[in-house]
């Protein structure tokens, strides 16, 4: 009986697993290829390579077809040009259960492709750099490797796809084992469409600035209220990778973990955890309200934080007096804290922990002294349990094209940092009275604390030293009276800062008992003659900032 071939386009069972005959390697790191070649060489795999790669491979050992061999075509353009061929690509994209794709590529003389394994120009580390020119970048944004890549993924119902030495191992147990499964290319697949979504995000990030479609943060001093601001994108794409791997969230039940876009190094991402227990979401969050707020002081700064709210705050002549300063403002607040300080944590600072009774979670400084080190992880009760942590200086909302990120159900909520300086010299008196020249560093210190309390927010500094605190209240006047209360008699001859105005004279009455000796708030009620007229009969001096700080 003779039987007829299907018809055109018929479907024909497949293998599977497929073996791997045929892959072709074209990588900028070499990283791990001498372990891949060996298993590409033991399996008898023909290999099809390049440049490079080719020559690194047979310095392994591996016989190598040039990629000129199988298109027939040379490398051109300084190697800009090479696999993009239908020779190539061809053998990536046919469907090997349609028999008229098989037709196809048999009549053209095109082999099979089992497996392509390419990983990319170094793109981002390369645009890290200060000194990358735009024209080392371009050179950088890869071409043929991301096609490379995203055909065979999209065929990965028959070809596999490698983006990094990461996956070498888990390629040679599939090489051992007699080839890829579905499942294998399909998990491989959406790795591979992970990378090529992360280069094209990092290349549009550099893109977007090269053209001046997004501008850095405004410098510090802030412009003045009504300057021009730069426009945010209409939109953007961030590759967030996860680079530090969470017990759990805010409670047990919540998974969590620390993304931050791929390259960054600063900020928080940046952190480099010197010993002690493994950090947590909540001193996360903690951390990064006290490093923000210390690196708002151009002083030696030391902040003292609970639940994302400083409870104490100092600037002084060294960051052991402002830490000392600041872990007094409200000792039991402080017990099991989070502090940070803007210098160099020396054996100073170490010993101003030292006393009886002391507590906290984490310490965090752009560097640590050797024998403030030694110190804290040698005396204390609790030397065991407090975690040492390294932030580097720098701006870390670059990454992010100059823009605060915060998550909402269903979507991201997008602003310029608030963490510019304001200039007590653009501040307008608003009594009668101005507050005595003494004071301005002050009321400067306050204005800057507050801005970093949860609104409703009101802090009392004596001094450079934050000395009573009202945070999160529904009302101003509450907030006032908390902040009074916390300072106690240590407000009298003290300042007072609002992160916004106040919408009734109701807490001048209480800041004048208190003793309050000047106020700062950013002014704009409808009724501040009000409130003015509150403070004069109160005979306490008031500016008005003309700039409002919430935070929530």
């Amino acid at each position: 009986m003779s039987h007829s071939a299907p018809p055109a386009g018929a479907l024909v069972p497949v293998p599977d697993p497929i073996p791997l005959r045929r892959v072709l390697v074209s990588v900028y790191d070499k990283g791990g290829l001498d372990r891949l070649a060996v298993a590409l060489r033991d399996a008898g795999i023909e290999v099809v390579s390049t440049g490079g790669t080719a020559r690194a491979l047979e310095g392994h050992g591996v016989r190598v077809v040039d990629v000129a061999a199988v298109t027939g075509f040379p490398e051109i353009l300084d190697g800009r040009v090479k696999t993009l061929h239908p020779s190539v690509f061809a053998g990536l994209l046919h469907r090997r259960d349609r028999t008229d794709d098989v037709e196809v590529i048999r009549r053209h003389g095109i082999g099979p492709i089992d497996a392509v394994i390419v990983n990319l120009y170094p793109f981002e580390a390369a645009v890290s750099r200060a000194d990358c020119t735009p024209a080392e970048a371009i050179e950088l944004i890869d071409i043929g490797g991301p096609s490379l890549v995203r055909a065979a993924a999209k065929n990965h119902a028959f070809t596999a796809v490698v983006t990094g030495p990461e996956q070498y191992d888990d390629l040679v147990a599939m090489i051992g084992r007699g080839g890829t499964t579905i499942d294998d290319r399909r998990r491989l697949a959406a790795r591979a469409f992970e990378r090529t979504a992360a280069y094209d995000a990092a290349i549009a990030g550099w893109m977007a600035r090269h053209a001046g479609l997004v501008v850095a943060p405004a410098p510090v001093p802030a412009p003045l209220p009504g300057a021009e601001e730069v426009p945010l994108p209409s939109r953007f794409a961030l590759d967030l990778r996860e680079c530090l791997p969470l017990r759990y969230g805010e409670n047990p039940h919540q998974s969590a973990a620390l993304y931050a876009p791929a390259g960054s190094r600063r900020g928080l991402a940046g952190l480099r955890q010197l010993c002690g227990k493994e950090l947590s979401y909540n001193n996360l969050l903690d951390l990064d309200a006290a490093t923000r707020l210390a690196a708002l002081l151009d002083t030696p700064a030391a902040i003292v934080v609970k639940h994302t709210n400083p409870c104490g705050a100092a600037a002084a002549a060294d960051a052991a007096g402002a830490l000392a300063t600041a872990m007094a403002a409200d000792p039991a607040s402080a017990f099991g804290s989070i502090l940070a300080v803007n210098r160099t944590f020396d054996r100073a600072c170490a010993e101003v922990l030292l006393a009886p009774g002391l507590f906290v979670e984490v310490i965090a400084a752009p560097a640590f002294d050797p024998a403030a080190v030694e110190l804290l992880t040698t005396k204390p009760t609790w030397k065991a349990s407090v975690r040492l942590v390294e932030v580097p200086a720098g701006d870390p909302w670059e990454p992010t094209h100059g823009m605060e990120l915060r998550s909402v159900a269903g979507a991201i909520l997008a602003q310029r940092p608030d963490d510019c300086c304001d200039d007590p010299a653009t501040w307008s008196v608003a009594t009668r009275v101005a507050p005595p020249a003494e004071l301005t560093p002050a009321l400067d210190f306050a204005f800057t604390i507050v801005r970093r309390l949860t609104s409703n927010a009101i802090a009392v500094c004596h001094g450079t030293s934050l000395v009573g605190a009202g945070i999160g209240q529904t009302s101003r006047v509450d907030a006032t009276r908390i902040a009074l209360e916390k300072a106690g008699d240590r407000a009298r001859g003290a300042v007072l800062a609002s992160d916004a105005f106040f919408p009734f004279a109701d807490s001048i009455p209480l800041i004048a008992r208190a003793g309050v000796a000047a106020i700062v708030q950013p002014g704009g009620s409808k009724r501040d003659a009000e409130v003015i007229a509150a403070a004069d009969l109160a005979g306490i001096p008031m500016v008005f900032t003309a700039r409002r700080h919430f935070r929530h």
